[in-house]
């Protein structure tokens, strides 16, 4: 089973934390802050790391920064009180895969754990999920064999969504990883390159991987 460093400096988050993935049957590290963090990470090569932003001496971005330094690719999951935009971002930038502003629900963090840790890299640079192949590298797409023709925004916006396998992805999610937040929510530009996405992907009658999630979001999921 997997294990996961906790990097958190509220006592009463880290335990619950704590408690809930053991419960899952993760193993799990903890730490209160980022010095800890990185201590254990060193000795103990977790699977994946949950990062609170704000913790005292070394605070989450400057241990994720440090990981990704080492060219580490271990998953990290960032959660943080703030909600601006500019503090999301920093995550991100900083070399995280996801984020979640507290209060969160334990399903979703259970959810994007699991994600994070079943989204399949088969080899270094490459996703997949079901008979689809995500070539990051080389910025290549095959489905069952077939190569997709794929605009820069149409495999930006699918690496989003197959990293996050399995975890429905709020428009705003969506709008700030795919285009940095530059268009409003309302617009319809998601839709349509959701359409553009299905289009080329269910050729010759492929099964949905794309799925809409209504009054939520799109998720990428292979359904049995």
């Amino acid at each position: 089973m997997a294990t996961i460093l906790i990097a958190e400096d509220d006592r009463r988050v880290r335990e619950s934390l704590d408690r809930a993935l053991q419960l899952e049957g993760y193993e799990v590290l903890t730490a209160s802050d980022g010095a800890r963090a990185l201590e254990l990470h060193r000795d103990e090569a977790p699977d994946l790391l949950l990062l609170d932003v704000s913790m005292p001496n070394v605070d989450g971005l400057t241990v994720c920064r440090t990981v990704r330094s080492k060219g580490d690719d271990t998953p990290i999951l960032m959660l943080t009180a703030r909600h601006e935009v500019d503090d999301r971002v920093a995550g991100l930038d900083a070399g995280a895969d996801d984020y979640l502003v507290k209060p969160f629900a334990l399903e979703e963090l259970l959810a994007r754990v699991r994600a994070r840790l079943r989204t399949t890299l088969v080899d270094e640079g490459h996703l997949t999920l079901g008979d689809l192949v995500v070539d990051l590298e080389g910025r290549r797409v095959d489905r069952d064999g077939r190569v997709l023709d794929l605009s820069r925004t149409e495999f930006d916006l699918l690496e989003v969504l197959v990293r996050n396998a399995g975890v429905v992805l709020g428009r705003d999610v969506l709008y700030e990883r795919v285009w940095g937040g530059e268009l409003d929510v309302e617009s319809k530009t998601l839709d349509v390159y959701i359409g553009y996405l299905r289009k080329k992907l269910e050729e010759g009658d492929a099964a949905r991987l794309v799925h809409t999630v209504r009054g939520m979001g799109y998720v990428a999921r292979v359904d049995a």
